[in-house]
């Protein structure tokens, strides 16, 4: 391994370097125009830019559109000074042995079916390494190293699941972060894949019966050829995989046939008694969803609806026979726990286990004959443990204000585990006795980063209409408030994702460098539960570039930063939400950076997993919802003369989630229109997706690209002591 270091690290005193000079013009790439105009109900929407919807992968005018941006972004970024510098820093800072959640859903170190498991990196590895030990002081053997799959790192693991008898591990891939994963089975024991492979799976985990021998898992129709990472994902089905046979023996177990349901998607999950096929049926992204069941003990039973309408949320976390658990907001927007009876599923015989608190439940877990359940409390976590008539037994004591994730485990077991992290407190993995209460050390990340250096701080302020917005913020002890201190404000809001407190190498970075790091919980997220999500989607999703610009507004009016200082940034629906902004109003920041955005907001739903998106967005083609989108839609709403900030797109030419070309189109638009000096720079990552899986010396060069982009444009002494 070769490591780069600097030298100036950790010396006494002030070392400060500082970039070429700002407001330098860019020479754009010339992009060419179209002349596709499109009529929405009697509006005429031109959309010059079509053509950029292309494949970014295949030969042809795209490709080469791409190519000629990347020349333009990478040859202004290699001019600034501080970049290498940047990159060595983050480097040595990820240079540590740390444990890491290997997939989704999982913590960093957790027990299946009598085995212990856990991600690891050593230090600068592309993808982190699954582990597994047969006791809790075992010794620990490799099971999966998904830095052998590929040279360049861009294969990764997506998801996995064990056999009940610990014999099988059926696991995902994904390449070059596409979101179509291919499936195999390995034998733990022998650490050797069986010749199974599923293809054209999809948003699906794998559900294993009881006798080991197969699973449940979910899939769409193999695509037309050409239409992989652009087409419309539509009929999703679950099918069961027999152990040993081909996918085309796979047995259908679930569809539907009606045109208006193509759009529903399906999970499957076995209850532990092994009696029962959960199914749940969600449509899009609301979080609403249906739940169906199977009884497996019956050859011939019929799939039963049980949850036969789309008006709340049901996650299910265990049963009593034909009594079943629920975490669901049905009549509690925050949250309760109840407990139906499916030999009586009438509402009327619902039971309340945990009524609804001041506080969002998160979640729940049945361990040790006891709920485990997560809690939101202004966005920071809270865990309780209840029994099972809802009893409240004890909370679980953790180590300060923060996110803790995990706590999963089966109801027999005495113990469960989980991490703990802050945005200055790198995480901890816990192991916690169900008995005693107490948690203790497994492992404590080793970065190279001081906690005690740096404060993190919530605060309160008021959007546009009035509402109570939360803040996080977090930088180096002692800092002035004099308005100069460089500061990125990132956000989401949206699809009831709740941003908490947790630690990123890269945000310990900004902040070393001397950088105010503040994170803003919008309205569309699941903060406080349902009705918190609701405020901000649809009609009302004005109210979460409202509560953003308002937290913008907060922190210049309490002398944090100003607008040359201030910098925003966020990823998917929050790159939506960073080019609403931009385009609201590009007089209050200094640098924007939307990344892998959704900025056509006419034409979304016409691509890949588009669709699901419809509850929280609309659709253009309802009259009431394309009156609302084409007001924010960023893409639509540049305009000619204005003088914008300093902008990095950043996208990558797999991304099978939200296409590249909503990036691309928004781009190439605000160079056109931009009347000032400020760069508006394209950043298109290849063999790279949505995000997820992608290798670390991409996750370096990018960072590092972002990091100095920001250095440059709210023109940053950066100083190390």
């Amino acid at each position: 391994m070769i490591r780069r270091s600097l030298a100036c690290m950790g010396m006494v005193g002030m070392m400060a370097w500082t970039g070429v000079a700002v407001g330098e013009q860019v020479d754009y790439p010339e992009t060419s125009r179209g002349n596709v105009v499109d009529d929405y109900h009697g509006v005429s929407v031109a959309d010059p830019y079509r053509w950029l919807e292309g494949n970014a992968k295949e030969a042809g005018a795209v490709k080469d559109w791409v190519a000629a941006q990347n020349e333009i972004t990478f040859g202004y970024l290699e001019k600034i000074d501080i970049r290498d510098r940047v990159r060595d820093r983050y480097t040595e800072m990820l240079d540590y042995e740390r444990l890491v959640s290997p997939f989704r859903g999982v913590p960093p170190f957790f027990k299946a079916a009598g085995r212990y498991y856990y991600g690891k990196n050593d230090g600068l590895q592309p993808q982190s390494v699954l582990y597994v030990k047969d006791s809790l002081n075992g010794e620990p053997r490799v099971l999966l190293d998904p830095n052998t799959w590929s040279e360049d790192g861009t294969v990764a693991l997506t998801s996995a699941s064990f056999s009940d008898d610990g014999r099988y591990m059926a696991y995902g891939i994904a390449r070059a972060g596409s979101d179509w994963n291919e499936w195999y089975v390995r034998d733990i024991a022998s650490g050797k894949d069986l010749p199974d492979m599923l293809e054209w799976v999809k948003f699906s985990g794998a559900a294993w019966t009881p006798d080991s021998r197969g699973f449940f898992y979910s899939r769409f129709p193999a695509p037309e050829e050409g239409d992989e990472h652009l087409g419309v994902s539509t009929n999703h089905r679950m099918y069961y995989h027999r152990i040993g046979t081909p996918q085309s023996q796979d047995v259908l177990v679930y569809q539907r046939s009606n045109p208006e349901e193509k759009h529903w998607g399906f999970g499957g999950e076995v209850t532990e008694d092994g009696r029962y096929l959960i199914i749940y049926v969600w449509r899009g992204a609301e979080p609403k969803n249906l739940i169906f069941y199977k009884d497996l003990q019956e050859p011939y039973a019929m799939t039963v609806e049980l949850i036969s309408e789309f008006e709340s949320s049901y996650d299910f976390v265990g049963n009593d026979g034909s009594t079943f658990y629920f975490v669901s907001d049905d009549g509690a927007p925050r949250g309760r726990l109840i407990a139906i009876d499916i030999n009586n599923p009438d509402r009327a015989g619902w039971k309340t286990i945990i009524p609804e608190s001041s506080d969002k439940l998160e979640g729940a877990a049945l361990i040790n004959n006891l709920f485990v359940t997560s809690y939101l409390k202004d966005a920071t976590s809270q865990v309780n443990i209840f029994r099972t008539d809802g009893h409240f037994v004890r909370s679980v004591e953790l180590p300060g204000i923060g996110t803790a994730s995990g706590f999963t485990g089966r109801r027999g077991d005495t113990e469960t585990f989980y991490s703990f992290s802050s945005f200055a407190t790198p995480p901890t993995i816990m192991r916690y006795d169900m008995v005693s209460g107490e948690s203790n050390v497994i492992d404590r990340a080793g970065v190279d980063f001081d906690p005690g250096r740096y404060v993190v701080k919530q605060v309160f302020y008021r959007s546009k209409d009035g509402t109570r917005v939360p803040m996080f913020i977090s930088h180096r002890k002692g800092i002035e408030l004099t308005g100069d201190n460089p500061t990125l404000l990132y956000g989401y809001g949206g699809f009831n994702v709740s941003l908490t407190p947790s630690f990123s190498t890269s945000r310990a970075l900004w902040m070393e460098m001397g950088g105010v790091y503040a994170v803003a919980n919008l309205r569309g997220g699941g903060e406080y539960g349902e009705a918190w999500h609701q405020a901000g989607t649809r009609g009302q999703k004005q109210n979460v570039f409202d509560d953003f610009i308002a937290a913008a507004e907060w922190l210049i009016a309490n002398k944090y930063t100003k607008p040359e200082k201030l910098a925003i940034q966020g990823g998917s629906n929050g790159g939506l939400l960073v080019g609403a902004c931009l385009t609201q109003r590009p007089d209050l920041f200094g640098a924007c950076l939307p990344a892998v955005g959704v900025m056509d907001m006419l034409r979304y739903h016409k691509f890949t997993a588009g669709l699901y998106w419809v509850p929280d967005y609309g659709r253009a083609d309802n009259p009431e919802d394309f009156e609302y989108l084409y007001a924010y839609s960023p893409y639509h709403n540049i305009r000619e003369g204005v003088k914008y900030p300093a902008t990095m797109v950043t996208t990558a030419d797999t991304d099978d989630r939200v296409i590249p070309g909503h990036s691309f189109k928004f781009a190439a638009a605000l160079q056109r229109a931009q009347a000032g000096t400020a760069p508006i720079l394209i950043r298109i990552e290849t063999s790279a997706g949505h995000g997820a899986g992608k290798p670390l010396t991409k996750i370096v060069e990018e960072t590092a690209d972002v990091w100095s982009f920001l250095v440059e444009n709210l023109d940053m002494d950066v100083s190390w002591d």
